[in-house]
């Protein structure tokens, strides 16, 4: 048994070396193959106002024939620094760098070794302010400026594009753009900051933005080419680390120390006022002129609003063929792994959807407009079908060929399909014991949580559950879920988080390893939240009249997932989600962000289901 054991362990062992040592093997592969193929120069480009910004060229050697540029513009730097140093990868994908493109990389306004003042989501109002103002756009402008008439063997045509903030400036790239912009890919773009990455509809990401801005919000003192240090959490866990921490109001005390800008500016304006209006990128983007290909990931819980609304925005105000949507089974930035897209979590996906994306929709797209291809026939909108497992491509997206299904909430932890009058569920919300947003322990979020199962969630008395009779037949989503709910609170404030599950059956062998092993699992399709004050208005925010019934509305952000048959919908209602979101006090205060410990209070919340007080979801069912 010993020997047997042994030769497992070492079988196990060469496996793994095997494996490791061939993902190394590409990644060394890779970056041999563009030091011997490109050479690198850097530039420090001036802008209209006499700043420069620190760019670095990567050029190929073949010198035969004229290359478009590849352009990307970022605050998480350009590194590494000095034209002998080589970035490892260069294109979105392997395939990129040897169609052969010149690369471009670009620190913004700010950071690391550029010149000037970094602003975050810096409000793009230079066009009203006069030819010589600034703004990202104007930078980008001036460096394809620049860039055309100085780096020999381009052809004159540049692309875009960026995951996340990178992702931002390459939207921010399209209004009134440089003729010389051909294409552009958003990807997770941001688009509001307080409806994405550190807002939910007015709930506020308290470990993304406190984990992010320690490190990217620290002040510099002239240029640099290092990241700076952040600060040891003193426990993995952060669900305890952020009970710790307490009400928001502690982390200048505790941390901040008031040396953080952004987050100063951000606790002063809890509200959806002039400041975040003034950062919304979506108001100028009625009237881009590049092709674009917007992409986003089903599954990013950092930026899933961006995209959806980013594609919208541009493609139903410009009223053209030019903009196009991608959503894969995705975290951030997932879609631009060499090998990735597979499965997240317990979910499997049954290929690797991101090389496809890579090989059958990027390259082509960018080949098409920036090197003349042929026609890519990329779909408007190409779109993956979690449940089902496939891509579907459609003409418009939301799709057209829907019929619309509601659902309402009964007693008994029922959906049903008929209006009913079964009174109404009551459940507690206790901030001393919040309902945590995974059963794994983690720094405060993570990937896998977006798909995790939800019976840890389901099985507490402080959430709700209301679920469907067993599926006859598919039902597949497409769209955004509407919810239309009846709620009081017997305080005067409370978050309400909804979610959609797919229940599985106890046995399914047409599924995964997974559901094999732990039948009925309970995986979340998608969930939302509204922050209670803001039921009316996310700029004039309004307190709750303790135990009045008052109806609430609001959105989860689109799918396209297929319930299959045997599995049911689910819904679960709760008013914590900790610590991914921040706690409600549940006694109304006028900033959130200044709450005081005696602020936070028990509650009890109700959901109504009555004749007079039908509470529902609704949403758009494919028909094909």
């Amino acid at each position: 048994m010993k020997v047997v054991m042994r030769s497992i362990m070492l079988v196990v062992l060469l496996l793994t070396t095997t494996y490791a040592f061939s993902e190394q093997s590409e990644t060394d592969a890779r970056e041999a193959y563009i030091r011997a193929n490109y050479t690198k120069y850097e530039y420090q480009i001036p802008m209209r106002d006499g700043v420069k910004l620190f760019t670095s060229v990567y050029v190929p050697n073949d010198r035969t024939d004229a290359y478009p540029f590849m352009m990307q513009r970022t605050p998480y730097r350009v590194a590494p620094y000095g034209v002998s140093k080589y970035k490892k990868r260069l294109g979105p994908s392997e395939a990129f760098e040897k169609e052969g493109f010149i690369f471009v990389f670009q620190d913004v306004r700010g950071k690391f070794m550029s010149e000037g003042e970094f602003v975050n989501m810096r409000p793009q109002d230079a066009y009203k302010r006069g030819k010589d103002a600034t703004d990202d756009a104007t930078d980008t402008y001036d460096t394809i400026e620049w860039l055309v008439k100085n780096v020999e063997g381009n052809n004159g045509k540049v692309g875009m594009w960026g995951t996340s903030y990178p992702g931002y400036y390459t939207s921010v790239a399209s209004i009134n753009s440089h003729p010389a912009l051909k294409a552009i890919s958003p990807q997770a773009p941001i688009a509001d900051w307080f409806f994405d990455d550190f807002h939910r509809n007015g709930a506020f990401v308290t470990p993304m933005a406190f984990i992010f801005f320690d490190t990217f919000d620290k002040q510099r003192d002239g240029t640099f080419a290092y990241w700076p240090e952040g600060m040891k959490s003193e426990t993995p866990d952060g669900y305890q680390f952020f009970k710790n921490l307490g009400p928001l109001s502690n982390v200048n005390d505790k941390y901040f120390h008031g040396e953080r800008p952004f987050w100063n500016e951000v606790i002063q304006h809890p509200n959806y006022d002039d400041y975040w209006k003034s950062r919304d990128v979506l108001q100028h983007l009625s009237k881009t002129k590049p092709a674009t290909l917007v992409v986003g990931g089903w599954y990013d819980t950092e930026d899933l609003y961006g995209p959806l609304y980013t594609y919208q925005t541009m493609s139903h105000n410009n009223k053209k063929d030019h903009v196009k949507l991608v959503m894969g089974p995705w975290y951030h930035g997932q879609w631009q792994s060499e090998k990735g897209g597979t499965e997240l979590g317990e979910a499997h996906f049954g290929f690797d959807t991101s090389a496809w994306f890579q090989k059958d929709v990027l390259l082509p797209f960018f080949k098409q407009h920036l090197k003349g291809a042929n026609d890519a026939n990329i779909a408007t909108a190409t779109m993956f079908e979690t449940g089902s497992n496939r891509w579907r491509h459609f003409d418009v997206w939301p799709p057209k060929d829907t019929s619309q299904k509601t659902l309402f909430l009964a007693g008994k932890e029922k959906l049903v399909e008929n209006a009913n009058n079964t009174g109404s569920s009551e459940y507690v919300s206790d901030p001393n014991k919040p309902v945590p947003h995974s059963a794994k322990i983690s720094r405060g979020w993570d990937r896998p949580y977006m798909v995790e199962d939800q019976r840890f969630a389901a099985r507490r008395p402080d959430v709700l559950v209301f679920e469907t009779e067993i599926l006859e037949n598919d039902l597949t989503i497409a769209g955004a879920i509407d919810l239309n709910l009846w709620f009081s609170t017997n305080k005067s404030a409370a978050d309400v988080v909804v979610k959609l599950v797919d229940v599985f059956p106890s046995v399914d062998d047409n599924v995964n390893k997974a559901d094999m092993e732990k039948g009925n699992r309970h995986e979340l399709v998608r969930w939302g939240v509204l922050r209670g004050r803001f039921r009316e208005s996310m700029s004039k925010p309004k307190a709750f009249v303790p135990n009045q019934p008052t109806e609430i509305g609001f959105e989860l952000y689109d799918v396209l997932h297929t319930f299959k048959r045997g599995h049911k919908l689910q819904i679960q209602i709760q008013s914590s989600m900790f610590p991914f979101l921040d706690l409600n006090p549940q006694n109304y205060v006028e900033n959130i962000f200044n709450a005081k410990e005696s602020d936070f209070t028990r509650a009890f919340h109700t959901i109504y289901h009555n004749d007079e007080h039908q509470s529902s979801i609704s949403f758009n069912v494919l028909k094909v």
